[in-house]
């Protein structure tokens, strides 16, 4: 980029733009899918903004930056809370979601379905099953 990284709008944005799996670059760059932000009427930086599926495993990879050790090795109850974020991201309306997330957590596809008929089927306000 010709601006220089540490411009406030910059450093203002860049949290974002990583939590997205985002990528900075020079306005001139830009390609038509790019989202190009303009400071004070000229433009200063563009984004380009991941594929859908390079998107879940970045929240993925993002998540198990959080709870500080890979999904798979969570308890059954951080891996259900797992479920519930990701499908409020929209995890699942990725082709393939449903696999992706099975496999980072280390359970079936039949257990991720399980997790979220679960919160499906939770009363409301509670997010617990009516079962337990």
């Amino acid at each position: 980029m010709t601006e220089p990284r540490d411009h406030p709008f910059v450093t203002a944005v860049k949290p974002l733009v990583d939590a997205m799996g985002g990528e900075l670059m020079d306005p001139a760059l830009a390609q038509p899918d790019d989202v190009v932000l303009a400071w004070e009427g000229q433009d200063l930086l563009a984004v380009r903004l991941p594929q859908l599926s390079d998107s879940l495993d970045h929240i993925l990879a993002a998540l198990e930056r959080r709870y500080g050790v890979p999904l798979a090795q969570l308890d059954r109850k951080s891996k259900q809370d797992v479920v519930r974020i990701l499908e409020a991201r929209g995890a699942f309306s990725v082709r393939h979601g449903v696999e992706t997330v099975a496999g980072a957590l280390g359970v079936s596809r039949f257990t991720v379905y399980n997790y979220l008929n679960r919160d499906a089927n939770a009363p409301k306000g509670t997010g617990k099953s009516s079962q337990e």
